[in-house]
């Protein structure tokens, strides 16, 4: 496993700096949501889109997590090193006793978010038949009901979990 450290020497994480925090805070607080929206809004008309939309509102709530929390942004490679920083940060001391009784359920995280992201790729390469087009349809809706939907609730939790600390490391 790869650590936040090594991702910043690669270049592929940065610090924000403090007066560009806010933001990022508002950009991602925005985008998810818009994201979750439009998944909502196109579940049956485009059931694939509805699905990448379903994972980029998942993808945008977590870069709002690691930005609120821990004042990282990422900047390469944004998919699978948001995964990799997820995944490095739930393993931090300082991050666990941040997060306390969510432990358990941070944990699962980076693997449903990691899930998402194949489904939302072979959704995006689908063909145009009747038949791919209720399959995915069903998929939708049980990405958005079963993945997308329980995953954000989960990081909501995460963000309002000690709001009044930042949870920024001190380097």
């Amino acid at each position: 496993m790869v650590s936040v450290e090594t991702l910043m020497r690669e270049g592929k994480v940065g610090r924000i700096k403090e007066f560009d925090l806010d933001r990022y805070i508002n950009f991602f607080e925005n985008s998810y949501k818009d994201n979750l929206e439009h998944c909502k809004y196109v579940i049956n008309t485009f059931p694939r889109w509805s699905i990448i939309s379903g994972y980029y509102a998942m993808h945008d709530i977590t870069k709002l997590l690691i930005a609120k929390k821990f004042r990282l942004k990422i900047e390469l490679e944004v998919h699978a090193t948001t995964i990799k920083v997820l995944r490095e940060l739930i393993k931090d001391k300082e991050v666990l006793t941040l997060i306390e009784k969510g432990y358990r359920e941070f944990i699962s995280l980076a693997n449903d978010l990691a899930e998402a992201k194949k489904e939302r790729t072979k959704s995006q390469y689908y063909t145009g038949t009747k038949f791919m087009k209720e399959h995915f349809k069903e998929l939708s809706e049980e990405f958005l009901f079963q993945i997308a939907n329980p995953y954000i609730e989960r990081i909501k939790f995460l963000l309002a979990e000690n709001q009044d600390s930042k949870g920024v490391k001190n380097d």
